[in-house]
């Protein structure tokens, strides 16, 4: 077994988990069998590879799910996201003063590197940037919104930290698994 003090560095992405499922990882990272898991469980990449796509595929979950808050203003890929804030997309609401009303302009931005991955990741990422347009605090409230929009969201949650782990360990890959 590997020492937990060896995983850390690979396994900050799951960090919050008890020590057994981070031995667990820790143990198909050894036997390198993390990377074929993920790529049996998520064989397929996703098609929405532009900005206007993102935001057409945004729009179309938000209107199923969120039909009377407000319009979203922008939607992009960000390449700038993991590196200065430490996320996988971001979500922000503008408020200005126009002609004595305010005005709220809503932004959601998505880390490029969910470009090239599986459509349930991406799908997982959106459902938590448009959950905060009714839930600004990552609280229980928030947690059962994003399951309503998508019910394997936490199932998602944790495979995309995995999958998060292993492009750690396989930084100098292009291979996504």
């Amino acid at each position: 077994m590997i020492s937990k003090a060896n995983t850390l560095p690979a396994l900050k992405y799951l960090s919050a988990y008890p020590e057994h499922i981070q031995a667990r990882v820790s143990q198909l990272i050894a036997k390198n069998e993390l990377g074929p898991l993920l790529a049996q469980r998520y064989p397929h990449k996703h098609q929405v590879q532009t900005d206007k796509a993102l935001y057409d595929y945004v729009t179309e979950i938000k209107q199923e799910f969120f039909r009377n808050s407000a319009a979203i203003a922008k939607v992009a890929f960000d390449s700038k996201i993991k590196v200065i804030q430490h996320a996988l997309g971001t979500h922000t609401q503008i408020s200005r003063i126009q002609g004595g009303k305010l005005k709220s302009k809503h932004e959601i931005r998505i880390a490029s590197l969910f470009k090239n991955t599986a459509p349930e990741f991406l799908k997982m990422i959106v459902t938590h940037e448009l959950a905060h347009l009714k839930e600004k605090d990552h609280n229980k409230a928030f947690y059962q919104l994003c399951q309503h929009i998508e019910p394997n969201y936490m199932q998602l949650e944790f495979d995309l930290r995995l999958y998060l782990t292993h492009q750690d360990l396989n930084s100098s890959s292009t291979d996504n698994y």
